[in-house]
């Protein structure tokens, strides 16, 4: 498998797990502004680099889950930042956030291919923890910019942020399905 074939079967996965959550709950993310989804990403890898460090985990969720939440929740990032937030949960329909994640995450995926290529799969030699502390630092960095309501002078916008954080998400997942074998690192 190459890196776009797994890029994809990892995001079936997060897209399952979204649409499942879609079913149960609703749009209710739809109120988030975004500082609260740059939050919730934060909690999500916070957690992942507390049990890299300690080694152990007493909620029985690990890792992965982890950074599952970190995919859907950077493209609720980017939904919100493209719609605004809503006062009210049901603006939004299943078959409407579910096309929004999808334009989305082919958005992100198209993001990864070029800086894939540019890059020359640098990730693959990368630690899953490194994945962990270049998300926090773009949530860091997004918190900064949200600080500053956007106004940056030279920097990319949180929308760039939000699809790193994604990538980066993505690659710890592919990592954690696939290994690290040479094999699954042809592009």
């Amino acid at each position: 498998m190459n890196t776009e074939q797994q890029f994809r079967q990892v995001m079936a996965e997060c897209r399952t797990l979204f649409a499942k959550k879609l079913h149960d709950y609703g749009a209710a993310w739809r109120i988030m502004r975004p500082s609260s989804i740059t939050d919730q990403i934060y909690i999500k890898a916070n957690r992942i680099r507390s049990i890299e460090t300690k080694g152990v985990a007493l909620v029985d969720e690990g890792i992965r889950p982890e950074f599952i939440g970190i995919v859907n929740y950077a493209i609720i990032g980017l939904i919100q930042l493209e719609l605004g937030f809503s006062d009210v949960v049901d603006d939004m329909s299943a078959d409407e956030a579910l096309a929004a994640y999808d334009r989305w995450a082919d958005k992100t995926l198209k993001l990864m291919l070029r800086k894939n290529h540019d890059y020359d799969e640098a990730w693959r030699g990368m630690r899953i923890s490194s994945y962990t502390d270049l998300i926090l630092m773009k949530i860091f960095r997004t918190k900064q910019i949200e600080s500053l309501s956007g106004a940056t002078l030279v920097s990319e916008g949180i929308d760039a942020n939000y699809m790193d954080m994604m990538n980066y998400a993505v690659f710890g997942l592919i990592k954690l399905t696939f290994g690290d074998d040479e094999e699954s690192q042809a592009s």
